[in-house]
């Protein structure tokens, strides 16, 4: 029986087929991967695809991207920015989302309505389908894994949003051996944001990461402290000021204020003005 060879043109042809495919494979994978929309110098626009009440005046919004595969494109620890036309002045507040890059198709802001707030109450505003205008990122922050050995944190109200989104992408990444202890104050029980993830993650790490709370008004049985965050109780719940520690300050200029005085009491050194990534306190 004769023995047929191959024809080199079909051998050449099936094999830069089957090359092509995986090329072809593979920058799909990356194009995937790559699928950012933020602009730094641009607005855009993004629908309200969820709105989830997490207290009186504060809610959890959720918007939606281009599609599911489609990430925000924000390093952990920077901002965005919402901006809007209000009577005739353009109008811009910055707001750290609590969703990390990891989660695809979507981002969510946790937001205040205050009284007096017009970004605040533009976003309550909103209908699921309509729109608000985003850029960015911004920020002088950018988190990096195992950039530090611990963090001290500061939260007061919806400041807890960019320490979530960092302890979130932190523990999240086993190779992360950064350890978290975070301090977060507010008026009432009933003002506590995201308090069960906080405490789930507490339970699930308790050697990387711990919350201690503080209340101006605290309920029957309160186990937290009662007050205004002191020099004492930043000593007490709080790593000590060296090389490898970072403490990072969220919430309203007053408190701001105040936990800046007493971090130097404590040996952290004197907050710049103006926050950069190398500084030992760090004020968003």
């Amino acid at each position: 029986m004769t023995e047929v060879e191959p024809n080199p043109v079909v051998v050449f042809v099936t094999l830069a087929t089957i090359i092509l495919s995986f090329v072809v494979l593979y920058f799909f994978q990356q194009s995937k991967k790559s699928a950012i929309v933020l602009k730094p110098d641009e607005f855009q626009k993004f629908p309200l695809i969820q709105k989830t009440r997490v207290s009186h005046n504060t809610c959890i919004y959720r918007f939606g991207l281009p599609s599911s595969t489609h990430r925000l494109g924000l390093p952990i620890g920077q901002h965005i920015s919402i901006g809007a036309t209000i009577g005739d002045k353009q109008v811009v507040r910055s707001y750290t989302p609590i969703s990390t890059d990891d989660e695809l198709g979507y981002f969510d802001l946790i937001i205040k309505t205050y009284e007096n707030g017009n970004i605040s109450r533009h976003v309550e505003s909103k209908k699921v389908g309509e729109t608000v205008d985003v850029r960015g990122p911004k920020g002088a922050f950018i988190y990096t894994p195992n950039m530090v050995k611990s963090f001290g944190m500061i939260a007061g109200g919806t400041g807890i949003a960019p320490m979530f989104q960092i302890i979130t992408h932190i523990l999240s990444n086993p190779e992360d051996k950064t350890k978290i202890n975070l301090i977060y104050a507010n008026v009432t029980h009933l003002d506590i944001l995201l308090k069960e993830k906080l405490e789930k993650y507490a339970k699930e790490h308790p050697s990387r990461f711990s919350v201690h709370y503080v209340l101006n008004e605290a309920p029957e049985n309160w186990e937290g402290s009662v007050g205004f965050v002191t020099p004492e109780i930043i000593d007490k719940h709080l790593p000590k000021s060296t090389e490898d520690t970072k403490l990072l300050l969220c919430g309203p200029p007053p408190m701001i204020s105040a936990m800046k005085k007493a971090a130097m009491e404590l040996g952290y050194p004197k907050a710049k003005p103006v926050s950069k990534l190398p500084d030992q306190v760090f004020v968003f």
